[in-house]
């Protein structure tokens, strides 16, 4: 018995965002434990919400409404950053840890933004394929 791969789940950037959001969770799970519902909680939304954007959009059957999704999958990746910087000014994280994850979501960051724009600038779109029907 098999299972339906997605075209979502075959992205550079879909894949590199599921690994990322791992490392957020191990990393949060040392925060002291009164941020649980706080800072731990909200890291772990955000970095979460990167990958489930990005899959989320691929059921949409426009570009334009993929484009959106993978928008809000980039603004969530900028939210972490914010909260990666909590993180580091309450001495939560060290700054080699820091640093490391940062390069790892502008990886992820700058592979959305090309994702973005080639599906704002791709004219050919599902809707626009169902309508010559």
């Amino acid at each position: 018995m098999s299972y339906y791969i997605h075209s979502f789940e075959k992205l550079e950037v879909y894949q590199l965002a599921r690994k990322f959001k791992i490392e957020i969770k191990l990393m949060s799970s040392f925060f002291p434990k009164e941020e649980r519902f706080d800072l731990i909680s909200q890291i772990n939304r955000s970095s979460a919400g990167i990958s489930a954007n990005l899959a989320e959009g691929s059921g949409r059957s426009s570009n334009f409404d993929q484009a959106h999704f993978t928008n809000i999958s980039y603004s969530t990746g900028l939210e972490t950053i914010d909260h990666l910087n909590t993180a580091l000014d309450m001495n939560y994280i060290n700054i080699e840890s820091y640093t490391a994850l940062r390069i790892k979501l502008d990886v992820v960051l700058n592979k959305l933004n090309a994702l973005y724009k080639f599906q704002i600038n791709n004219s050919k779109t599902l809707k626009k394929d169902l309508g010559k029907g």
